[in-house]
């Protein structure tokens, strides 16, 4: 149905169901009658809203496939046609009109989550990641999924899917820049990481946005979504409804829990602000719920893996997970840049539960150096959930400088940073380097900065570990004598019977066509946007209608807040009972209830031997590698690089195409390395790399001198290091030292 403008329309004629008797009008309760006109209107056109919504949704849902993708695609690869099949896929996705890609670039799969709704978020919008991926001219594929589960079908199973999915693009661009840049978005972020540790050949960088690795972190008074599998017994709940669903696992009962994290939209402002203006906000509102009500389903195998050992277990974290073939799932074994992206105010994985997986597994930096491991992480200040992988701010300014400057990121050596992006000022260095209206700047940072953002003490450790005890004991409890009877009397037709009158199923049933009391609303709200009349802005009925509606919001995010406060107090009182710890085997001198994982004896050689390799290389290289060495030296005093001295080194490398990015790259990283190893005798050691006449010394330092002006104004500590470059190729290269007399006699 077409939405029309609203006019300032005439009296309409006395023939329609809107029209005012003439004597009313010319009262002085115009007021009155213009709101009262006006409400009544914008309630019909919201109830047929809410009836497009119903019908949208069962459209959805009666799809296999069900993605709310904007763009065309072609099939790949499909899963279930793999030897442990699953609904899973692997497409291409078609390139917009206009768009100008080049094989050549890195492509880029984009995985959304599978947490209640079907795929396609990540591309729903013009301006979005795919759409940021096309207009940076990159090839993009999207990892997508059917509404219903494989018969049989694992976590392990999807994860080893995508690993073949990528190997599969890898195949398709063999002339590409890098490996493929993975997204994962919420739930498919860890996908990405558990397929990331199977293969970590396979990827290039990996972004995960919204992801919750390490789900027990928090902060006191936030972040209740945590709390919820201690207080609901454990995962036993979930098995049986996986059970009542004839073995499936009703997909909307997880979008049901994210609803109720925010009472005040889900009762009020999400209904209310199409309500008051859905001239405007219907298309809004329309788009989105084609999303948050495309249902679908998982195996109850599925729900209770991730239970057991993402969610209540939160063994992924500390390498505590064993695949059925014998491979442990350690973060520590990804080497290609991982970017954590994540929000302060997302209430469903905060700051803490996306970046605590570091301190999980690194007591500091230097461990994260000799792992050999880059983690970036950005944190946005305001966005919720949603908004990191979906809202059009978010992906015009992180997700599209993610994807512009992937490149810069890879060039990264092993250590932990933060992204900081800002808003380029008129006048200021290098502005014209970058495209955009943004300058990026990879900030190096330590452990104790995750740290700071706040976390669980040993006490809040024990306590969930005491809930991942009780969890597994319950749900013994219940397989061993309830489940046989819930299945015993489950059957397929009941299944379905239950699944229809899920309440936010049942929500958009009864506001669909299927429901005969919405018969004629279609006709009514045709005729109330045809002779549709907004009343003025200062009409006080309005007021006061704005007026209710914040109280109405602020009452329910109190209700929100208080239920939460309680849920939180509840939380700690009984797991955090001596008592209750002591119950499920939890003893305070038992240490950390979550030990780091170790490091294995071969990993420690092998770093060892890399060592001593990096030693052997100080002295070795030519003028590319002096340049890299010199650069990184300069750039540690900062601490920090910035993309517009990367855009003047890619210009520089563009002159010398016997130079590939690529291999800088490799250079780089080495020099990194031979730095961290000994960066007093990595310095020295510069003038014997140097270009042998004066000429070409003098051109290499003023190439250096490009790039660290392109940041802007130097540190005292950056002006220091450059004049100590300075000096040392102004030196030249070192004359090897005079044998002594006696020596050459002996060698004649």
């Amino acid at each position: 149905m077409a939405t029309k403008t609203p006019t300032q329309a005439p009296t309409p004629p006395s023939s329609s169901p809107w029209a005012l008797p003439e004597a009313v009008n010319k009262t002085g309760w115009e007021p009155l009658v213009e709101y009262a006109q006006d409400f009544w209107q914008r309630s019909i056109i919201f109830l047929d809203t809410l009836r497009q919504s119903g019908n949208q949704q069962a459209d959805m849902t009666a799809r296999p496939i069900n993605a709310v993708l904007i763009y065309d695609f072609e099939f790949v690869l499909r899963g279930s046609t793999l030897p442990r099949p699953v609904n899973f896929a692997l497409v291409r996705v078609i390139p917009p009109e206009g768009a100008d890609i080049d094989e050549r670039k890195r492509p880029l799969i984009v995985i959304d989550p599978r947490a209640g709704q079907g795929p396609g978020i990540g591309g729903f919008k013009p301006v979005s990641e795919i759409g940021d991926a096309f207009k940076a001219g990159h090839p993009v594929y999207f990892i997508g999924f059917s509404a219903d589960p494989l018969e049989g079908q694992t976590i392990e199973d999807i994860a080893h899917a995508h690993t073949v999915f990528f190997e599969k693009v890898i195949e398709r661009h063999p002339e590409a820049e890098g490996k493929p840049f993975i997204i994962g978005n919420c739930q498919a972020g860890w996908h990405a990481m558990i397929a990331a540790c199977m293969r970590p050949d396979l990827v290039g960088l990996v972004l995960i946005a919204g992801a919750p690795l390490s789900f027990w972190a928090g902060v006191h008074g936030a972040n209740p979504m945590r709390y919820a599998g201690g207080l609901l017994g454990g995962s036993w709940l979930a098995t049986l409804t996986s059970d009542l669903g004839y073995g499936i696992f009703d997909g909307s009962w997880l979008v049901a829990n994210f609803d109720n994290l925010n009472p005040a939209n889900t009762i009020w402002s999400k209904q209310y602000n199409v309500w008051k203006a859905p001239d405007k906000e219907e298309n809004r509102y329309l788009g989105f719920e084609k999303w948050w009500g495309d249902f679908i389903n998982l195996r109850g195998e599925e729900m209770q893996w991730m239970l057991e050992n993402l969610f209540i277990g939160n063994k992924f974290s500390t390498a505590q997970i064993v695949t059925q073939d014998g491979k442990r799932l350690d973060l520590r074994d990804i080497k290609s840049p991982i970017i954590c992206f994540c929000s302060k105010k997302d209430n469903i994985t905060p700051p803490q539960q996306a970046l605590d997986w570091i301190p999980d597994n690194y007591r500091n930096v230097d461990e994260i150096r000799r792992a050999g491991q880059t983690i970036l992480y950005c944190i946005h200040e305001t966005s919720g959930h949603l908004a990191i992988f979906v809202g059009t701010k978010i992906a015009a300014k992180e997700h599209a400088e993610f994807i512009n400057l992937m490149e810069f990121i890879d060039c990264m050596a092993p250590g932990l940073y933060e992204i900081v992006i800002t808003e380029k000022t008129e006048g200021e260095a290098g502005a014209d380097l970058v495209a955009g209206g943004y300058n990026v700047r990879i900030e190096a940072r330590g452990i104790e900065d995750i740290l700071a953002l706040g976390g669980n003490s040993l006490e809040d450790e024990r306590e969930f570990a005491t809930v991942a005890r009780m969890a597994a004991i319950n749900e013994s409890l219940y397989r061993t004598f309830l489940q046989p009877w819930v299945r015993a009397m489950t059957t397929p037709q009941t299944a379905r019977w239950l699944q229809e009158l899920n309440p936010l199923r049942l929500w958009y049933t009864m506001f669909s066509d299927k429901n005969p009391l919405m018969s004629g609303v279609e006709t009514l709200a045709e005729q109330a946007l045809a002779e549709r009349k907004v009343p003025s802005a200062d009409n006080p009925f309005l007021v006061m209608q704005e007026q209710f509606s914040k109280s109405m919001t602020q009452a329910l995010e109190m209700f929100g807040d208080l239920r939460d406060q309680m849920q939180e107090q509840m939380f700690h009182a009984i797991f955090g009972s001596p008592l209750v710890q002591t119950l499920y085997g939890i003893s305070a001198s038992d240490g950390p209830s979550r030990p780091r994982p170790g490091y294995s004896p071969w990993a420690q050689k092998a770093l060892e031997a890399e060592v001593v390799r990096l030693k052997e290389r100080l002295t070795e290289g030519g003028p590319l590698e002096a340049a890299a060495r010199a650069l990184i030296y300069i750039a540690k005093g900062a601490h920090r690089v910035d993309a517009r001295s990367f855009e003047v080194l890619q210009r520089l490398l563009a002159a010398h195409p016997d130079i590939t990015l690529a291999h800088f790259k490799g250079v780089a990283r080495e020099q990194w390395a031979i730095l961290a190893i000994d960066e007093h005798a990595a310095v020295a050691a510069l003038p014997q790399l140097a270009p042998q006449t004066d000429a070409e010394r003098r051109a290499l330092v003023d190439m250096i001198k490009e790039i660290v002006a392109a940041a802007g104004a130097p540190s005292d500590d950056v002006k220091s290091r450059m004049a100590e470059i300075v000096r040392l190729l102004d030196a030249g290269p070192a004359k090897p030292k005079a044998k002594p007399k006696k020596a050459e006699a002996q060698q004649k």
